[in-house]
Parts: C-alpha cells; sequence; structure tokens
C-alpha cells in the first residue's frame, strides 16, 4: 500500500494505470475509519482494478463554530485499517497541499438550491466546501468511479448533480448505510457520545423505522408523519433539528405520483449533531 501526499505523485501513478488500461476508484474520506467507511472501500474494490482512499479533513466544509480543530484523527488505525483491506493507495494531502493559496478567497464549486436546504440550512456553506473539495480530489486521482455513503444523503443527490451538471466522467456509487446492530448509523461523530448517549441516539433510526413502515402500509399524510418522528425523538432526550420526508431522486417535496422517498433526519444530542435517513418506496 502506498501513502501518498502530493497532487504530482498521485496524478504520476494514476496516469500510469489508465495508461495500462486500469480502472480506479477512489474513497473520499476525513478519516476516522469505522465499519461504514471499509464496507465503502470494499465496494469500491468492486468497481475498479484499483482503490483509492484519500484521507483529509477538510477544512472549508466546517462553520465557525463547529469542530475542524477536535475533529477525531487517528491515522495509525486508519492506515492498518486499509492496509488489512488491501488498498492501493492513501492520499494524505496537506492543507496547502490542496489549498495553495489558502482558503480565503479560494475558489468554490457551488450546487445551487439543493445545497441551502436541510443540513445545508442549519450548516451555511458547508456543502459548498464539501463540492469544492471532491472537484479538487476528483481532478487529482481521476477516478473512474468514485464511492460515498448513503448516510450522508443530500450529500450523495448534491454530488450526483455536480457530477452531471458539470459533465465530470465520473460513476457516483452509493454504499448503504452501515449500522450497529442497535439501528444507529455509523459515524465517525458516536465517537463523541459516551454509552448511554448512543442508547439514546438509537430514537432517530427507530422513527425512521416508524415513519417508513407507515409509508409502505400506504399512509398519505407526510406532515403528521414527519410531526409524530420529531415528537419520538425529543421524547428520548435529542433535540430534533428536523424529519422531512422528501423524493428520493432530488430531495424535491414529493407530490401525490412520487412513490420512490427519503425519510430524513438530524438531530443535536448535546454537542453532537447526528444525520440519518432510509429510503423507502410508497404503497400505491
Amino acid at each position: 500500500m502506498k501513502r501518498i501526499a502530493t497532487v504530482a505523485e498521485m496524478r504520476e501513478l494514476v496516469d500510469a494505470w489508465h495508461e495500462a488500461g486500469d480502472t480506479v476508484a477512489l474513497v473520499p474520506t476525513m478519516g476516522n475509519l469505522h465499519a461504514g467507511h471499509m464496507s465503502l472501500v470494499d465496494l469500491a474494490a468492486q468497481h475498479a482494478e484499483h482503490v483509492v482512499v484519500s484521507i483529509f479533513v477538510n477544512p472549508t466544509q466546517f462553520g465557525p463554530s463547529e469542530d475542524f480543530a477536535d475533529y477525531p484523527r487517528t491515522p495509525d488505525m486508519d492506515l492498518r485499517r486499509l492496509q488489512r483491506a488491501g488498498v492501493d493507495v492513501v492520499f494524505e494531502p496537506s492543507v496547502e497541499e490542496i489549498y495553495p493559496r489558502g482558503t480565503d478567497g479560494v475558489t468554490e464549486v457551488v450546487v445551487p438550491d439543493l445545497s441551502e436546504l436541510l443540513d445545508g440550512a442549519a450548516r451555511p456553506g458547508h456543502f459548498t466546501g464539501v463540492t469544492s473539495v471532491v472537484t479538487r480530489l476528483f481532478n487529482i486521482c481521476e477516478p473512474d468511479t468514485a464511492v460515498f455513503g448513503q448516510k450522508d444523503y443530500q450529500q450523495l443527490v448534491i454530488l450526483r448533480r455536480m457530477v452531471a451538471d458539470l459533465h465530470m466522467p465520473v460513476s457516483i456509487v452509493a454504499a448503504p448505510t452501515a449500522r450497529a446492530d442497535s439501528g444507529l448509523a455509523l459515524s465517525s461523530r458516536n465517537g463523541y457520545l459516551n454509552a448511554d448517549q448512543l442508547e439514546q441516539a438509537t430514537a432517530i433510526s427507530a422513527a425512521l423505522t416508524v415513519a417508513c413502515e407507515a409509508l409502505q402500509s400506504g399512509a398519505e399524510d407526510y406532515a403528521q408523519l414527519e410531526h409524530t418522528a420529531r415528537a419520538a425523538i425529543d421524547a428520548a432526550g435529542l433535540s430534533c433539528d428536523y424529519v422531512q420526508i422528501r423524493a428520493a431522486v432530488d430531495l424535491s417535496e414529493p407530490g401525490a405520483d412520487t412513490l420512490n422517498l427519503v425519510v430524513l433526519a438530524a438531530a443535536r444530542l448535546g454537542d453532537v449533531r447526528l444525520i440519518d435517513n432510509m429510503l423507502v418506496t410508497r404503497a400505491v
């Protein structure tokens, strides 16, 4: 397994792979890898001869009051996991390598509208930071395929739109959300929670499951389902930011004939903000 820190070396290697006729899959991460990340790596290996995992905690997707400095960094553990998984390259650039002229006034890639609703409303500028850094990683690593987790569903929809709008030659592959036995979606931010809080946090997936079961049974009062889910999450001691039922394809408000839906939620537990979602096909 190679470890690469510079744009020039990464491009040189990928160019050699492509010249040999091989394909490349990229798994962008911010490190602190868990079983959910490793499921992305496994899926990437099914789509290409070579797998590149980037580890880069991107400062431009954190707001002024968010946890960039304290974001968990576990490089030794991450490298051991990736070595066991048979990854070809770990790309570990510095902030200066990705943003050679600094992050103030930096060139941005903006996906309007989609970036401003749901989590975008709660975290202004977050998704612009994501799309801007992912564009850079695509330009550097030149992947044929990029794998992202379904847990960050709004991010997934935004990146698909970006790739389509900018005619990027990258296939976006979605990996199902990895969950603990309790149903809790795996997340690096779960590491901030103690045992009791981890149990409390299962209220999010439980509330989404109830809403999905109702939709599968033919329920049509979306507002009531959202209200019930929010109330259940709040009753467990969390502070629910939102529960929303949206069209799965583009996060628009679902119409009467929209069958493929996603139920999304965000809630705070202490200082930790957790998100989750579930896809569901509504009963006709």
